[in-house]
């Protein structure tokens, strides 16, 4: 299987550079393109030869909801090669989170391992969420703190699966994950037959629309993505909480922050919880 190697050079204030970054993957997923890896100046995106649509990527670009920031692209033939080769070989060191949780590669282990952390084995494959993200440490944080038991779980955007797993494996009854990155959505399944959870969980291919065709109503919704996304996909996500539900919200700055709390109150949910990392912030919400 031949790809495509596309750099997207990215020029866009800091305020707004990452959500630029994260929406082009989103948008630019739906046309083809299956990961992707940051660079300095903007991303670089593989895509399988016979998938790729220049008219659709200019499309993309046209679409995105950022004036003033300029997007440019070049395409090259990737090397013929396993290009996640290097990833799934040298894997990542064991990240520990707020003593209670480790994230692990099934190939580094801490040592002694303490009886008293949960452990979760993630076989990342290039998805996002292994731990190494502040909001991805967050959310699984948050997760530690939460009374989980019998709920259940809709993991909006679930990349490696890694927050749906730690959510089943601290009692939810069950959970359903969705992606637009169809190796996410495999990697996810794949994960959960790693961890022993399988049975209890579900991996779709598509975007928040998946929702609607569910017919569910959830006691707690993760949602790790970007604020743009988050501000149009809160309305489908409300209308799939049950009573006295939780919406977990992450991957947006901590200036964000003021903007989604807005949002959240017009469709009755409540923050009870701000966490932050760094420069990034996670909303624990309630409907109320």
């Amino acid at each position: 299987m031949r790809y495509l190697e596309v750099f997207f050079r990215i020029s866009a204030p800091q305020e707004c550079y990452q959500d630029v970054c994260d929406v082009l993957a989103a948008m630019a997923g739906e046309t083809g393109f299956e990961t992707f890896r940051q660079e300095h100046e903007g991303l670089t995106g593989y895509v399988q030869q016979d998938l790729f649509s220049a008219n659709q990527l200019d499309q993309v670009i046209s679409q995105l909801p950022f004036p003033g920031v300029s997007v440019t692209y070049q395409v090259k033939e990737a090397d013929h090669r396993d290009w996640n080769e290097q990833w799934e070989t040298e894997g990542f060191q064991p990240i520990a989170i707020g003593g209670q949780l480790l994230i692990h590669d099934g190939r580094h282990l801490p040592h002694p391992i303490s009886d008293d952390q949960l452990m979760v084995e993630i076989d990342a494959k290039l998805a996002f969420g292994t731990g190494n993200h502040q909001t991805t440490r967050l959310m699984a944080g948050e997760l530690m703190d939460m009374s989980l038991e019998g709920n259940s779980v809709l993991d909006c955007g679930t990349g490696t699966g890694i927050l749906a797993i730690v959510a089943l494996l601290r009692g939810a009854q069950s959970a359903v994950g969705y992606d637009i990155d169809e190796w996410s959505v495999d990697n996810a399944r794949h994960n959960a037959i790693i961890n022993g959870v399988e049975q209890r969980f579900t991996s779709i291919l598509g975007d928040s629309i998946v929702i609607e065709s569910l017919h569910e109503h959830f006691d707690l919704i993760m949602a790790n993505i970007n604020r743009n996304i988050l501000l149009n996909d809160m309305p489908r996500f409300r209308k799939a909480m049950k009573p006295h539900a939780r919406l977990l919200i992450s991957g947006f700055y901590k200036e964000d922050v003021p903007q989604l709390i807005a949002k959240a109150e017009t469709l009755g949910l409540t923050c009870e919880k701000e966490l932050q990392e760094e420069d990034w912030s996670c909303l624990n919400l309630i409907l109320k």
